[in-house]
């Protein structure tokens, strides 16, 4: 059956409820059948290196059932029982892809960005309980293994460290080389260090205790990560399984390859995608350990689909708008569609991409806390560009109001609810406080009144025939390129300044990255600093590079709210003008910004006001980038 319509949808849903369906129960089981189905054909792939003609290495799908098997073998081996943590502070590699699978077999598997500075992920260690790390050992420009390192000594639950070398990726004189540069790690934990590659060899390629026998919770994924405590959201297996159902039932076969440069320790790589080639046995390529950011990526990528003869890539708008910036050099005619998802997609970049790669773009949504998928525009059916699609089988999309909590009528704006298999109803967080106030209850709903929906804090919309549109977000987070940052880790910062009285931090459009923190400040009474300044000091203050404000900006006084809250509407319409007045220009169009609306239906919308010639084209190619909508300004 295809997947095209709302009524393609109902359809899926009428055959039977979720629960009837012949699911496994578990990861392992899920791997083992997928192994059976498909035991000689091509599961995974790795190269470190972006040439379409470097070495690779493949895992067909038997061989990865074996080495998981083995792996979460050594991890039960380290003590590591059905509720006990394995983390992971890794790159993209094999032994990643093993760690991911493995520790969700053996107990709970938490990646975690290896980009956050050891406090956080000191902080994440602690807030998991995590008895073993998974982390690089140290290897040439990359601070991986000191950051583990430092983060293992501020959490003392930490037993062991398992350590990964990327020097068996390499040949030649590379090599050789290697060991006589790597870089010495000053280390003051406790915790036990081995190496991964021989612990895992030593151990027997089928489990050798028992599988689980009922859902539990089997995974620990990070939000921010971007203050000190962050939120840990809890996966259960039947939330992983159901995202690995929607790849398999509505996307693609063992014939189907997916190229997927997005990191590990993300949900739309491992849930996602990876989830979505165990459901179906698709082949995944891994290329580099840093992915998109890996060297040579963007200028080989068209090739390496060619190599792979890929069919489904997986990408971000960053990502896109990169590639926009490269011929399409190569024969990429076995590609079938392309998935955009973790940040709003401007419609210019949507048109130019399909024009140039010849595929169909499918936008989705999702989210961490409802183990992502949620809905997105259908791969047979009409794709509403600038909305997120329609909801997947078994999803049920609530828009609520935020002042009466009653649901919305057609088109009209409260926030996005969710309820799936992939909410954990109730405990959606470690941390029981932060799950108060994040549920609705089903009163309403055609999944009775026991189903708790999940609030995403995203305001959006249902049209008509039931596509799902975001207008704004309720709560304030900062979108910069697919990676969520908390502002208030940059206005903390900023407001431990002795001679700032107030800091608001907000998102500010960005045609490349959708947004990027900028920050303003009102200094206390009778006080002078140079911008500068402040600026340095931001940096020293906000531990995560992509939270340093990209704008900062002094203000005699911020705009406040009746109560004496920073007024960030405000904030963000005097940004939107500040950008978009800066864009046109450069590009020589004559017009400007007179005003920013905010509409119910479509949010912040810019007006244009003409200062001579311009035309519809003149403006779109400078503002069709920004996912911020624009209209032409009345006379």
């Amino acid at each position: 059956m295809t997947f095209g319509s709302v009524a393609d949808r109902n359809a899926i849903e009428a055959e039977c409820l979720w629960e009837d369906r012949d699911m496994p129960t578990t990861t392992w089981e899920m791997i083992s059948r997928t192994a059976g189905a498909h035991a000689g054909r091509s599961a995974v792939t790795f190269q470190m290196f972006s040439d379409d003609k470097a070495k690779a290495e493949t895992l067909k799908w038997r061989e990865l059932q074996e080495k998981t098997a083995q792996t979460a073998n050594l991890f039960r081996e380290l003590g590591v029982g059905e509720n006990d943590v394995v983390a992971y502070l890794l790159p993209n590699c094999t032994e990643t892809i093993l760690t991911y699978l493995g520790g969700q077999v053996a107990g709970i598997v938490n990646p975690i960005n290896p980009l956050l500075e050891a406090e956080q992920i000191g902080a994440i260690l602690r807030e998991t309980g995590a008895k073993v790390l998974v982390t690089l050992r140290a290897f040439p420009k990359t601070d991986v293994a000191q950051k583990a390192a430092e983060a293992v000594a501020l959490a003392p639950n930490v037993q062991t460290v398992v350590e990964v070398d990327l020097l068996r990726y390499l040949s030649g004189v590379k090599k050789l080389i290697v060991p006589l540069i790597r870089p010495k790690v000053a280390v003051t934990h406790k915790a036990r260090v081995i190496q991964f590659n021989p612990s895992i060899d030593a151990q027997p390629t089928d489990l050798t205790f028992e599988d689980s026998k009922a859902d539990r919770v089997a995974a620990y994924f990070h939000t921010g990560g971007t203050t000190g405590m962050p939120k840990v959201v809890q996966h259960l297996y039947s939330g992983i399984i159901y995202n690995a159902w929607l790849g398999d039932r509505l996307l693609f076969t063992e014939e189907d390859v997916q190229i997927c440069p997005l990191p590990l320790f993300h949900v739309f790589a491992t849930i996602v995608a990876m989830g979505a080639s165990l459901g179906s046995g698709a082949h995944i390529v891994f290329p580099t350990p840093q992915g998109y950011r890996g060297d040579g990526v963007f200028d080989n990528f068209w090739k390496l689909v060619e190599r792979w003869k890929v069919t489904f890539v997986i990408t971000v708008p960053t990502a896109m708008s990169a590639l926009m910036q490269r011929p399409v050099n190569a024969d990429i005619s076995s590609l079938r569609l392309a998935f955009c998802g973790s940040a709003p997609l401007p419609l210019e970049l949507y048109k130019r991409f399909e024009k140039a790669a010849g595929v169909t773009i499918c936008e989705g949504y999702g989210l961490t806390e409802a183990t992502c998928l949620v809905s997105i525009n259908p791969p047979d059916g009409e794709k509403r560009v600038g909305s997120i699609g329609i909801p997947f089988p078994h999803t049920d999309v609530r828009i609520v109001a935020t002042d009466t909590q009653t649901d919305c009528g057609v088109d009209e704006v409260g926030e996005i609810c969710v309820a799936s298999p992939g909410v954990y109803d109730g405990k959606t967080y470690t941390e029981a406080p932060k799950n108060a106030d994040l549920f609705y209850p089903g009163e309403n709903s055609v999944l009775g009144p026991s189903v708790q929906y999940l609030r995403t804090g995203d305001l959006g919309r249902l049209d008509a025939d039931g596509y799902l549109w975001i207008t704004g977000r309720a709560k304030d987070l900062i979108i910069r390129g697919g990676h969520n940052i908390d502002p208030a880790e940059i206005e903390e910062a900023l407001a431990g300044h002795e001679l700032v009285a107030f800091a608001g931090a907000i998102g500010q459009p960005d045609a490349h990255a959708g947004e990027v923190p900028a920050a303003y400040v009102e200094l206390v009474d009778g006080a002078q600093i140079d911008r500068e300044e402040l600026r340095a000091y931001a940096k020293e203050h906000i531990h995560e590079r992509a939270a340093w404000p990209k704008h900062l900006e002094i203000l005699d006084e911020l705009p406040k709210t009746a109560v004496g809250k920073v007024f960030k509407p405000a904030l963000r319409k005097s940004a939107i003008t500040r950008v978009f007045d800066a864009a046109l220009a450069d590009a020589g169009v004559p017009a400007h910004v007179a005003s920013v609306l905010e509409s119910k239906r479509r949010g912040l919308v810019a007006q244009i006001a003409k200062t001579g010639e311009a035309s519809d084209e003149d403006v779109v190619k400078v503002l069709g980038s920004f996912t911020v909508k624009w209209d032409w300004a009345e006379a």
